[in-house]
């Protein structure tokens, strides 16, 4: 026997679900999930250029299975940024046949990182090369002249990046690198000249075995020449100095890490596209003082916010230099400090107490 009435059953029929119609899934596929694979079966492999989306990664290096094969970015990955250099984790068709596309799903943690911005202003970096350990830094002594101030650029961004600079001067034949190389006196550069006809191949290769060097330097200083030169199967366009611009025309469009292959063992050369700025705005001046070891112990008795300039009041580096306890060798590399500091356009807090 029912309590209830015909009008309370027609008002419990609107709670009732199973009069509810349910819309059919005709792909019968799952929910999506933000839980992504682990993806354990990726290899790792060093990625070596980029061309239109598609970036050549090395799987199996210095192995018998040794391959290049093509990929794509995973979609998870479409704000990380993958450059070359990067040590990158890859799926799918991992065969290296032509006509077939690997996936890459994740990038190992990287042990460097070279940037560069567009002026000094912009915080927006622009990621150059992962990995390196190097920063062969190309210029010429003349056609184009040298710009020292774009060399203190480069030591400057390879300093913050916690990389090896090394300075190479072309075209020696054309005029004395004596009064530009003088501009560098006191800083730990190893610096190697080449002339027409002369280039030092197995000296700057040897400094090449067992590292990642990546290629920086102004257009038409003879960059891609010295490339070609250290890994013959290169192929980097040259190009020529403008007689009216005195400016060199770009001939590597895309950076590209090379195998450098030498009698006393084998390294990577990353050639990188010639620029005429390089923006430091992304840069931590603290790192260019930590690169002078014996200059930043004095500097932590520097009051707080010193900017180590040679007019900065109560600097400890002023006065150790002025007292005659940095030695000449000391003055000349806190000369090198200071100008490095006032290219970059220093800020408080390099250092200091307090």
């Amino acid at each position: 026997m029912s309590w209830l009435g015909p009008d309370d059953e027609d008002e419990l029929d609107e709670f009732d679900e199973s009069a509810v119609r349910v819309r059919p899934n005709p792909k019968a596929n799952r929910p999506r999930t933000k839980r992504r694979p682990a993806h354990e079966d990726a290899e790792v492999g060093r990625v070596l250029g980029v061309d239109r989306g598609r970036y050549s990664v090395l799987l199996g290096e210095d192995t018998a299975e040794e391959r290049t094969v093509t990929a794509a970015r995973a979609r998870e990955l479409r704000r990380t940024p993958i450059v070359t250099g990067d040590a990158a984790r890859v799926v799918g068709d991992t065969s290296g046949d032509e006509g077939t596309l690997g996936r890459i799903v994740g990038i190992v943690d990287r042990t460097s990182l070279l940037r560069r911005s567009a002026d000094d202003t912009d915080q927006v970096e622009r990621v150059i090369v992962a990995n390196a350990d190097q920063m062969l830094i190309v210029v010429a002594a003349a056609d184009p002249e040298p710009r020292a101030r774009l060399v203190d650029r480069y030591l400057v961004a390879a300093l913050d990046a916690g990389v090896r600079p090394l300075l190479v001067v072309t075209k020696t034949d054309l005029a004395d690198p004596a009064p530009f190389l003088s501009h560098f006196e006191g800083l730990d550069l190893r610096v190697f000249t080449s002339a027409r006809g002369e280039m030092p191949v197995a000296e700057i290769g040897a400094a090449l075995v067992g590292h990642s060097t990546v290629f920086v330097g102004h257009s038409g200083v003879g960059k891609s020449t010295l490339v070609n030169g250290l890994v013959p199967s290169a192929g980097r366009a040259t190009g020529h100095v403008n007689e009216v611009t005195g400016r060199g025309r770009h001939t590597s469009s895309s950076t590209v890490s090379l195998r450098y292959r030498g009698a006393e063992g084998n390294g990577w050369v990353i050639d990188t596209p010639g620029v005429r700025s390089f923006g430091l705005g992304h840069v931590d001046p603290a790192n260019i003082l930590a690169a002078f070891t014996e200059l930043a112990e004095i500097a932590q008795e520097c009051p707080r916010g010193c900017t180590h300039l040679p007019d900065a009041p109560d600097c400890a580096l002023n006065e150790a230099a002025a007292s005659g306890q940095l030695g000449e060798a000391g003055r000349a590399r806190l000369d090198s400090l200071q100008r490095l500091l006032e290219t970059f356009g220093v800020r408080p807090a390099a250092g200091g107490h307090g």
